[in-house]
């Protein structure tokens, strides 16, 4: 009962991560990919202005902070939001939330070149469920009106966005850890979350450019515009800071347990929202991947969170 409001706050997180696979859907079939992305970030960046400035950790980044900064806007809003808005363009809102899943595999191989860790045969067999999993999904998945080719297209797509997020989420893990050169302290969550979006917007402004260029001036639905600011808003900025508040208070091991259940309310608002279909095979491929990510993570005790 101490922390009921954080595992509260924890629980609307992924229900809105989970909600914002159909978002993504409606979006990526109503406006061009990166101009998608680019007005997204728009409205979240000047939404995580306004909370940074209000918190006790407003700050400015120093020129070597900056040079990490931008790596992590670049995997995290430039690469990770091109996949998932292409991706969500050809396959189906419950699949991709499953896929999705894939992303602490690849953290956990990014780790083991990038941060010294050790292979482990739990990682091996855990990635060995994922696949099959994966097969599942794409072999068996109750949403056969979308063409197949096109579903495993979007699937391969939303793959490489949890790939992207894997190496941010190595750049993020250095830059928390080791302070840069020019700095006394490592940034925060919140700090690195914020500056990494401004910085991703950035390198954002010139694709757009050129986008808009050969498809023309975006004109979202209604629809479109609902799904956008749910997106930024929720999705984005209030998630974050929420999330990143169960760290501080219950410790990463606890939050993360919460993000297994982010694919139970992507499949469930696809079929709620997209009457995208339900069956057998999705919960098959859920067990399969969870399963072999919460393997693959057991290599040790999970340390005692304060």
């Amino acid at each position: 009962m101490k922390h009921l409001l954080i595992h509260f706050k924890l629980l609307f997180v992924v229900a809105v991560w989970g909600f914002g696979w159909p978002a993504g859907r409606v979006i990526a079939q109503d406006i061009a990919p990166f101009v998608a992305s680019w007005l997204r970030y728009i409205i979240a960046v000047a939404f995580f202005f306004v909370y940074l400035r209000l918190s006790s950790q407003w700050m400015v980044p120093t020129r070597d902070e900056w040079k990490r900064i931008a790596w992590i806007g670049f995997f995290s809003t430039c690469l990770y939001q091109a996949f998932f808005m292409i991706g969500m363009k050809y396959t189906a809102a419950g699949d991709a939330s499953l896929m999705i899943t894939f992303n602490p595999f690849f953290t956990a191989l990014l780790a083991i070149v990038f941060l010294k860790e050790a292979m482990h045969w739990r990682l091996g067999f855990g990635i060995g469920l994922g696949l099959s999993g994966v097969a599942v999904l794409f072999f068996y998945s109750p949403n056969v009106d979308i063409p197949f080719f096109d579903r495993a297209l979007g699937d391969l797509l939303i793959a490489c966005a949890a790939f992207a997020w894997a190496c941010n989420s190595i750049q993020m893990k250095k830059a928390m850890t080791e302070p840069a050169a020019d700095s006394e302290r490592c940034l925060s969550p919140l700090q690195l979350t914020v500056w990494s979006s401004v910085a991703g917007l950035l390198m954002l402004t010139p694709v757009v450019a050129v986008e808009t260029w050969f498809v023309g001036i975006p004109e979202p639905s209604m629809n479109g515009w609902i799904a956008m600011i749910f997106l930024a808003v929720f999705s984005t900025v209030i998630s974050y800071v929420w999330f990143a508040d169960g760290i501080l208070t219950i410790g990463a091991g606890k939050s993360a347990l919460y993000v297994y259940l982010v694919p139970i309310f992507g499949i469930f608002s696809g079929y709620l929202l997209l009457d995208e279909k339900l069956g057998a095979s999705l919960i098959v491929a859920f067990l399969l991947i969870v399963g072999g990510v919460v393997l693959a993570q057991s290599k040790q005790p999970i340390a005692k969170e304060p």
